[in-house]
């Protein structure tokens, strides 16, 4: 398995992704938007990056994320927006793999930490951060709102 970040060639795969993580939280399996994807990722500034999980020619997974600051002090963090395994990859390592991906991509970048936020009514993921020894931070409440 190889972890690279993605190109702009990548845009059909990371459409029918998206599609595929709408369905994974019960909405209709819609891919993305190739024009927002090449937008979002590739332009004069991007909104995230995005890692892809390969084996050979198939991509298996990705995960999406942004910079953060300020994150303690001065320092930025990378924020992890989306981590997503197909299912046909599931229970091979390729979740495990990303993360560290993200890690080394986070310090690469000189960030001080890594975070994110995880679904309650996801079992599976937060059965590998326990699995990582990440420990869930109680003193936050997320909100939303439409724009």
């Amino acid at each position: 398995m190889e972890i690279s970040r993605a190109t702009e060639a990548d845009t059909e795969v990371i459409s029918q992704i998206l599609g595929e993580i709408e369905e994974y939280y019960g909405g209709a399996p819609t891919p993305g938007d190739p024009g927002q994807i090449r937008s979002n990722l590739f332009s004069a500034q991007p909104a995230a990056t995005v890692l892809l999980a390969r084996d050979g020619d198939e991509v298996l997974g990705l995960a999406s994320y942004s910079l953060l600051w300020p994150a303690a002090g001065a320092d930025t963090s990378l924020y992890l927006k989306e981590l997503y395994v197909r299912t046909a990859a599931r229970r091979r390592g390729v979740a495990r793999a990303l993360m560290s991906a993200l890690r080394e991509e986070a310090a690469g970048l000189g960030c001080s930490r890594v975070e994110w936020t995880a679904d309650t009514d996801n079992p599976p993921a937060l059965a590998l951060y326990e699995a990582l020894g990440v420990e869930q931070h109680q003193g936050k409440v997320f909100y939303r709102t439409a724009i």
